[in-house]
């Protein structure tokens, strides 16, 4: 790590995660390098190498700060709300996974890379978030659906989330192969998909 304030570290740290996230708008996980992600910097790619040792590493904490940011909106449910029903609940956590495309994306594309290429302590940073985000939805759970068996919704749910974004988004490409295989198939929005996802899993609670 190199020499420098906390406050610095974490803003070079900041900037090279932006940097990744917005090639990743356009680019392919596996046409995203080092060297395309320090011309989008304001410092030389060595200089990278302070930070995270492989884009796997960086795509990782892009991952782990979507993690933190879901886990924050989901807490706020839990914290600022007494009761909710089954429908409220579905809605808000579909409009929380709503804004987080980009988690979606990450989840159904190279979660396993991203793992596979980064240092423990990269990836313990990362479960913390994940787990933060686990515990966050748990907390909902048992405060607002005490009947429901809240391990099944979990053990259900969380993988679940790595199929949203397939079914979401599609390429022309995709579309037209589909088409002419003579699948039956629509594109279902983030909201739709998660939401009915949820309503199912709690089988109507209230």
């Amino acid at each position: 790590m190199p020499k420098g304030s906390p406050e610095l570290t974490a803003s070079r740290r900041e900037e090279i995660i932006n940097a990744c996230e917005k090639l990743y708008q356009t680019m392919s996980f596996k046409e995203i390098t080092l060297k395309e992600i320090s011309v989008e910097t304001s410092f030389s790619r060595p200089s990278i190498y302070n930070y995270f040792q492989t884009k796997e590493e960086i795509f990782l904490a892009l991952m782990q700060r979507e993690y933190e940011l879901w886990a924050a909106e989901v807490s706020a449910l839990s914290s600022e709300n007494e009761t909710m029903t089954a429908e409220v609940f579905a809605a808000a956590l579909a409009h929380s996974l709503e804004k987080r495309e980009q988690l979606l994306k990450l989840l159904a594309m190279n979660h396993y890379d991203m793992e596979e290429h980064s240092r423990p302590e990269r990836l313990k940073e990362f479960k913390v978030a994940y787990n933060a985000s686990l515990s966050a939805v748990r907390a909902c759970l048992d405060k607002f659906f005490p009947h429901i068996d809240r391990e099944r919704f979990i053990f259900v749910f969380f993988p679940f989330l790595f199929g949203v974004y397939p079914y979401t988004v599609a390429t022309e490409k995709q579309l037209n192969a589909m088409k002419e295989a003579n699948i039956q198939f629509r594109l279902h929005s983030i909201y739709e998909i998660i939401y009915q996802c949820v309503i199912q899993l709690l089988g109507g609670a209230i």
